[in-house]
């Protein structure tokens, strides 16, 4: 701490400098002479302070510095413009500094609702959301059995641990900011025999892609990684977005993907995932439960979807939080428009993914729709895609709602959805577009079964293309 106070000192910094431009100067031996007084001086160092990681590594190290004070701050960036070479500054700052209930509970301020500021305590009472319920329901479950363990990466609070952590404090482990850590440690501990359960951020997941990977999915171990925060966050802004994980979790094998449309499946999908003995991703959203209270609450078994609601004229197959719009566009269409049905399917299962669900609805509507939270590329709507090519089906409408392959600007999720396209307005009007595409190709290959000709003109339909002749 002396010698980072002394070399920082301006006089110190300025003398120095001063020195060594005049002797780099002269000729022939300045060049040399100054190497061999930083050696000297580097060795002198080692002695006096003989762990400098980072001047080992080929760092200038200053610091530390109270990040608190920006006087001070300033300072030591302006002296490390001046030096050569690669510098780090060391900057201790606290959480929460200046206001004392913050710096007490700094996980829970880390992001807040409105709050007194006398008494730190929310002006509304927090409603449920998706990290508690999960959460909760770990808690039951780990009473019943002593082989669940949670991993978290500094976000306590956040994902919903708070409680597992008071209740089983032997059985809970805060690593810190260091996701490629909680998976690689969940690894080792599912190796030894734990079924460890680790709720990360959707998009902080992929720090530990390399650790998913190598260290779960090639050993196929039975560790529950539960993405958090996936698909669009809002005010997060867009470091926060989480409409990756389907896609990349979706190319690892061994992996088992789900999805819940509201609490109680998330419940359901915990459970039967810490007694699957395999890998498994769980992804739910930011925020609370869906308005929609659905009727029906099947069990849940490996791969296979669940058809909410049955229809004759349309397929919408949405996964996650989407089933409830899906729901929601089913019954306003059908309001509007007599004699059509629309079939909702939740698909809960990304991978596997309930082909022959899928292939039966899709068959017998020959129009699909897919809705998920999140990216276009390789998620529910690739899925679906993947199984119409398999089949050759060359008569099939479809669909898909999805995010665009870019990263999303910032904004509240409705903002967002209607801004891409996936607001239940615009999604309800090309569904019409889609049945009434649908109402026209059927009329005229009715027309070619009777024989096809009106006022001269033959019409003959190939795929999703008519033409006139």
């Amino acid at each position: 701490m002396l010698l980072s106070k002394l070399r920082t000192k301006r006089t110190y910094t300025k003398s120095n400098l001063s020195a060594k431009n005049m002797i780099h100067k002269i000729p022939v031996v300045g060049k040399p002479f100054v190497k061999v007084v930083q050696r000297v001086k580097r060795s002198i160092k080692q002695l006096i302070i003989p762990k400098m990681f980072f001047e080992d590594i080929g760092f200038r190290y200053l610091g530390p510095v109270d990040g608190h004070n920006i006087e001070e701050l300033e300072r030591m960036l302006r002296i490390s413009k001046q030096l050569d070479g690669p510098v780090l500054i060391h900057v201790l700052t606290k959480k929460g500094k200046g206001y004392k209930i913050a710096e007490e509970s700094p996980d829970r301020f880390h992001a807040t609702a409105p709050f007194d500021m006398e008494t730190g305590e929310l002006k509304n009472q927090k409603k449920p959301d998706y990290s508690e319920v999960m959460g909760n329901k770990l808690v039951e479950l780990a009473k019943k059995n002593e082989k669940i363990v949670a991993i978290t990466a500094s976000m306590k609070d956040g994902t919903g641990l708070s409680k597992f952590a008071k209740e089983f404090p032997e059985r809970f482990f805060d690593i810190g900011i260091a996701e490629q850590h909680a998976v690689g440690l969940a690894a080792g501990m599912a190796k030894a025999g734990t079924i460890p359960v680790v709720p990360i951020y959707s998009s902080f997941y992929q720090r530990a892609y390399d650790q998913v990977i190598h260290d779960i999915a090639t050993q196929n171990l039975p560790v529950v990684m539960c993405a958090d925060r996936a698909g669009i966050v809002g005010a997060d802004g867009e470091t926060h977005q989480g409409q990756f994980d389907m896609a990349f979790f979706r190319l690892v094998p061994n992996l088992t993907i789900m999805a819940p449309k509201d609490f109680k499946e998330l419940e359901n999908m915990l459970e039967f995932a810490v007694n699957l003995e395999k890998p498994v991703v769980i992804r739910y959203p930011r925020g609370g439960e869906p308005a929609e209270k659905f009727e029906k609450d099947e069990p849940i078994q490996e791969g296979k979807a669940e058809i909410v609601k049955e229809g004759k004229d349309l397929s919408m197959i949405a996964i996650g939080k989407t089933v409830e719009k899906a729901m929601k566009i089913a019954r306003e269409i059908e309001k509007e428009q007599e004699n059509i049905t629309i079939e909702v399917i939740n698909a809960r299962f990304l991978k596997p993914i309930d082909k022959e669900t899928l292939k039966k609805s899709i068959q017998k509507t020959k129009s699909a729709i897919t809705l998920e939270d999140g990216t276009r590329i390789n998620g529910l709507a690739t899925a679906v895609q993947e199984i119409i090519l398999e089949e050759k089906w060359q008569d099939i409408q479809l669909k898909s709602y999805a995010y665009p392959d870019q990263y999303i600007q910032h904004g509240s999720v409705e903002e967002l959805e209607a801004i891409y396209g996936l607001d239940c307005d615009t999604i309800q009007k090309e569904s019409k577009k889609l049945l009434k595409a649908k109402k026209i190709q059927n009329q005229i290959e009715k027309e070619e079964e009777n024989g096809g000709k009106k006022n001269g003109q033959t019409t003959t339909i190939k795929g999703l293309q008519k033409t006139r002749r």
